[in-house]
């Protein structure tokens, strides 16, 4: 069995699949070839998935600079009006790269909400939470693990919201 683990941790192993491994969570790894600036639109057309269930990790702050996270189907845009709105800020942006690399220990591209560094609120589209399965970045660029979207409430604590906009 040792021979198997390593195998599977040399392929996929980050601080997001050790967490859901942890947990006893159900999911599927899927490495693809990243491209950079390629985003949500890019590994669903490699991988053959609709973009609107691949779900990106956007690391964003409100007005005081305090880091949140935010699941957002991957042909949408956030609406950061109506998410400050939602959650009681008065302004929200995204970080800028590397305060959001520090915020969560992954590298923007890469960021998975599993096994982030430091503990952030985590913010998911409502209509996130109606799709059979989706996938999301599993902790590092290249790679997407497939799941049940129920997982980002059980385990992260994801407060749904209303802020998607088409892009």
């Amino acid at each position: 069995m040792a021979k198997k683990d390593s195998k599977a941790a040399h392929v996929s192993e980050t601080p997001a699949t050790q967490m859901l491994r942890a947990h006893g969570v159900a999911f599927t790894g899927h490495p693809y070839e990243y491209l950079e600036h390629g985003g949500a639109q890019h590994s669903a057309a490699v991988l053959g998935l609709d973009p609107y269930a691949v779900v990106k990790t956007l690391v964003m702050q409100d007005q005081d600079a305090k880091p949140l996270l935010v699941l957002m189907h991957g042909n949408r845009t956030v609406s950061t009006k109506n998410l400050a709105r939602q959650i009681g800020a008065k302004s929200v942006e995204p970080c800028k790269p590397e305060v959001a690399n520090r915020h969560s220990g992954y590298l923007v591209g890469g960021t998975s909400p599993f096994g982030t560094r430091r503990e952030m609120p985590v913010y998911i589209e409502e209509s996130i939470l109606t799709l059979p399965r989706i996938a999301i970045n599993g902790g590092r660029r290249g790679f997407l693990v497939q799941m049940d979207p129920q997982v980002c409430v059980q385990l992260l604590g994801a407060r749904p919201v209303q802020c998607a906009l088409e892009m």
